[in-house]
C-alpha cells in the first residue's frame, strides 16, 4: 500500500511539474536591442575572423522529375561553389516540396561520397559503393545526375567515377559503357 500510495504522488508530483516552464511564454515575440546582442553576431563580417565574408550563390542540381526526365534545381551553397558541395547537396535528395511536385533521386539515400574534384575540367568522384548496384534505368539517372550537375560546376569535359580508388565502367543512354562521362551522352534525358 505504501509503495501504491507513494508511486501515486510521484506520479502526481510529476504531472504536476510537466506543467511547468522555466521559459515565460510571450504572446508576441520581444524585440532586442542590438547592443544588446553578445558576441558580434549582426556583423557584416565572421566573428573572430579578419573580416571575412560568406557570399552564397544558387546553383542548378539535376533530380529526377515524374516523366523520368531530369530537370535542374536550385540549391545555395558557399561561393564560389566547390564540387564536392555542391554533389553533398544532391545526395540529400528532393526537399519536401520537390517531393511534392514528383520530383525523386535516383542516387541511393545513404550514397557515402568520400571526394569530389574537378582538375583540368574534368570532375573526379570517389563513392563508397558503386552505381552498378543500381537498376539499369536508376544507373542512367544517377550517372546523369551527376554528370548534368558536374558541369554546371566547372566539369566541362566529363566526370570519372571511382569506387575505392578503382576507375568504374558507367552506363551510357546509348547502352554503350564509357569510365569517362560527359553531359553531351546525357542530354536525351533531360526534359
Amino acid at each position: 500500500m505504501k509503495r501504491l500510495r507513494a508511486l501515486a504522488l510521484m506520479v502526481l508530483g510529476a504531472i504536476v511539474l510537466s506543467g511547468c516552464t522555466l521559459v515565460a511564454p510571450n504572446a508576441s515575440p520581444v524585440r532586442i536591442a542590438v547592443s544588446k546582442v553578445p558576441y558580434g553576431l549582426l556583423n557584416q563580417t565572421i566573428p573572430g575572423t579578419n573580416n571575412a565574408r560568406v557570399r552564397f550563390i544558387t546553383q542548378p542540381v539535376y533530380l529526377v522529375d515524374a516523366t523520368a526526365h531530369l530537370v535542374a534545381s536550385s540549391r545555395i551553397v558557399p561561393s564560389p561553389p566547390a564540387l564536392a558541395t555542391v554533389i553533398g547537396q544532391l545526395l540529400l535528395g528532393p526537399t519536401a516540396i520537390e517531393t511534392s511536385l514528383g520530383y525523386t533521386s535516383a542516387l541511393p539515400p545513404n550514397m557515402v561520397l568520400i571526394s569530389a574534384t574537378v582538375q583540368n575540367e574534368i570532375g573526379y568522384f570517389n563513392f563508397a559503393t558503386p552505381l552498378s548496384r543500381l537498376s539499369k534505368a536508376q544507373q542512367l539517372h544517377a550517372v546523369g545526375q551527376l554528370v548534368l550537375t558536374a558541369y554546371a560546376v566547372g566539369a566541362a569535359r566529363g566526370i570519372v567515377i571511382k569506387v575505392a580508388g578503382v576507375t568504374q565502367s558507367l552506363l551510357l543512354p546509348s547502352g554503350a559503357h564509357g569510365t569517362l562521362v560527359t553531359e553531351k551522352n546525357f542530354q536525351s534525358l533531360l526534359n
